[in-house]
């Protein structure tokens, strides 16, 4: 009973992601991630998702904040961490994106591996 109220609370979680990304300015990939994590936590709700379609996930989504990583490791070492928060400084500095985007990786990796603990 636990698990479906957390997978519940997961999807809407994750609906809300999608639907904040639509003014990004690479909308469709980022939608596609987010429905993607709906799509496994809905799976979960009712039947174990599939291993396999986990694993590609958690794959495609750790190399991508891999490849992200240089620019969070570059907010990590500026000296105003707050600026991950500020709307205006994407603009100015763009590590803050990719820290963001990383950041929502590394939640979608954790979600993922949760689900395959899950399975075990």
């Amino acid at each position: 009973m636990l698990s479906k109220f957390n997978n519940t609370i997961l999807a809407l979680l994750f609906l809300l992601f999608a639907a904040v990304q639509l003014n990004d300015p690479d909308p469709a990939l980022w939608v596609v991630i987010y429905l993607n994590m709906v799509v496994i936590c809905l799976w979960a709700m009712f039947r174990t998702p599939n291993k396999y379609w986990l694993w590609v996930s958690g794959a495609a989504y750790l190399v991508y904040a891999v490849i992200l990583l240089p620019g969070a490791w570059q907010w990590i070492q500026s000296p105003d961490r707050s600026l991950l928060f500020d709307d205006l400084a994407k603009m100015q500095f763009p590590y803050i994106e990719e820290t963001r985007e990383c950041l929502g990786l590394l939640i979608c990796v954790v979600v993922i591996a949760w689900q395959l603990w899950k399975r075990r």
